[in-house]
């Protein structure tokens, strides 16, 4: 194991917005470490490209443009600055791995400062390319693989304290305090494959076939669509093997019909609690997604600017493809850049009945 990484990751490094070129500018006069990996400078006179933090001599201002990307500023012809390197993707590429093996090995969560010095960068600029090519940052990776630890150490421990420690949490309050958020339910429970979780269900029927409601005592864990209500059922059975299923409940049907009717008029809304089990970048997006209006549609790269990270498009993706809680939160209002519907995990037609639906209800 690896002894010098020891303490809590630290906090997301505050880091300076540089939205124009008067801020940008600023950055490379100053040489700002801070800035690197957010935008890229090119000089006229040299036809060379450089980070901002370049040592080289500084250039005429009416000399210098800037670029979102060293692809951008090769687009536009400029060759990179062999000081600098600013093409650098692939040494940043295998340090994103490397230091991802760091964490998952290490006995405890690395500190930040240690562990962009194993890899050869700022802490200030290895936050940013690390989170911009994994999708979260190196705390929220650090949380994830601590989650991953505890569901293994879970299933094979004598008890759930020698899981704690063995997924290397040096505190039993601390583990529990996380423990319903990191796995959707108390550790006990998880450890018996979901055994003592109730989980309430129903199937109905939508115009746009069957739906599955499915809900824990936190709220809505699923809403899923479907064209076999039984397929449906035996997928979501096998999310918990062990748990307590509870169908045939009044109470919960009328809950049922309240997703029903919002499928069939989405001007009814619905505003209900959710238990949502996702990674912490999924449940970023997720927010993103219902933080959509009503009637309005958002292009993956709209969803990846909103999170300020603009080079994560396709996580962004693959977060949408991962939600299991349809119409509550909202991924089929995530739309191409060019207009067209792309993938939705319950088909391409509902997606467009869904929005055609709320285009409608709007308007009237």
């Amino acid at each position: 194991m690896i002894a010098v990484f020891e303490g809590q990751i630290d906090e997301e490094p505050a880091v300076p917005e540089y939205s124009d070129d008067a801020q940008r500018w600023q950055a490379v006069v100053g040489r700002d470490r801070r800035a690197d990996g957010q935008f890229y400078y090119s000089v006229a006179t040299t036809g060379i490209y450089c980070r901002p933090c370049c040592g080289a001599r500084l250039p005429r201002r009416d000399n210098v443009r800037f670029h979102e990307s060293n692809q951008a500023a090769e687009r536009s012809g400029f060759r990179p600055c062999k000081r600098c390197r600013p093409n650098e993707a692939d040494r940043i590429a295998a340090a994103v791995a490397h230091a991802c093996r760091l964490i998952e090995q290490s006995e405890s969560p690395p500190n930040l400062a240690a562990l962009a010095d194993a890899v050869g960068f700022s802490p200030y600029y290895f936050h940013r390319f690390f989170k911009a090519t994994t999708g979260v940052t190196p705390k929220a990776y650090c949380a994830a693989n601590l989650a991953r630890r505890v569901r293994v150490a879970l299933g094979r421990a004598d008890s759930v304290t020698e899981a704690i420690y063995d997924a290397g949490f040096n505190s039993n309050g601390r583990f529990y305090a996380s423990a319903p958020r990191r796995l959707g339910m108390t550790p006990t429970r998880f450890r018996a494959g979901g055994s003592g979780e109730t989980v309430r269900f129903a199937v109905g029927q939508t115009s746009l076939g069957a739906i599955l409601v499915a809900a824990t005592e936190r709220g809505i864990a699923s809403i899923q669509f479907g064209d076999d209500p039984d397929l449906l059922l035996r997928e979501f059975e096998a999310f918990f093997p062990n748990a307590q299923l509870v169908g045939d409940d009044q109470s919960f049907d009328r809950l049922v019909a309240r997703v029903v009717g919002s499928v069939e008029d989405p001007s009814v809304g619905l505003d209900l609690p959710l238990d949502i089990r996702g990674t912490a970048f999924q449940q970023r997006v997720w927010q993103a997604l219902r933080d959509i209006p009503l009637g309005e549609t958002a292009s993956y790269s709209d969803i990846a600017m909103r999170l300020k990270m603009p080079k994560s498009v396709r996580a962004v993706a693959g977060a949408c493809a991962a939600n299991v809680i349809a119409v509550a939160i909202p991924c089929h209002r995530v739309i191409r850049i060019d207009g067209a519907l792309s993938g939705y995990r319950w088909g391409i037609e509902r997606k467009g009945a869904l929005l055609e639906r709320e285009a409608k209800s709007v308007s009237d």
